[in-house]
């Protein structure tokens, strides 16, 4: 695996997880996601895989380009906002590498 795809697929595992807690949270599901939250995170999936920057993927809220629908921009980012506190206690190191994803390609689009 080369460090491309283990950035995408580390950003894939981040997006299925931080769906995970808002949804348990939220919507009180607690082994499957609920309807609404499996077609946001379906959706993310398909947004990472055509993602213009493959390469030079930054992370989605550092990215120049919008690539989400109005409606469902605003679902992920409600989701993030609620789970992205939760996940220094849930996954700290995924949180840090994350963050750190986030720090770095904020250098590079500036």
């Amino acid at each position: 695996m080369t460090c491309t795809e283990k950035r995408l697929h580390r950003e894939r595992r981040t997006i299925q997880l931080m769906i995970g807690i808002y949804c348990r949270g939220r919507h009180r599901q607690e082994k499957a996601l609920c309807g609404e939250c499996q077609q946001l995170f379906d959706y993310a999936m398909v947004r990472v895989d055509k993602c213009p920057f493959q390469n030079n993927k930054p992370t989605c809220a550092k990215c120049p380009v919008h690539c989400y629908k109005p409606t469902m921009r605003a679902q992920v980012r409600e989701a993030m906002r609620y789970a992205g506190p939760r996940m220094m206690w849930r996954h700290p190191l995924l949180a840090l590498l994350h963050a750190w994803d986030g720090w770095k390609s904020s250098k590079k689009f500036v």
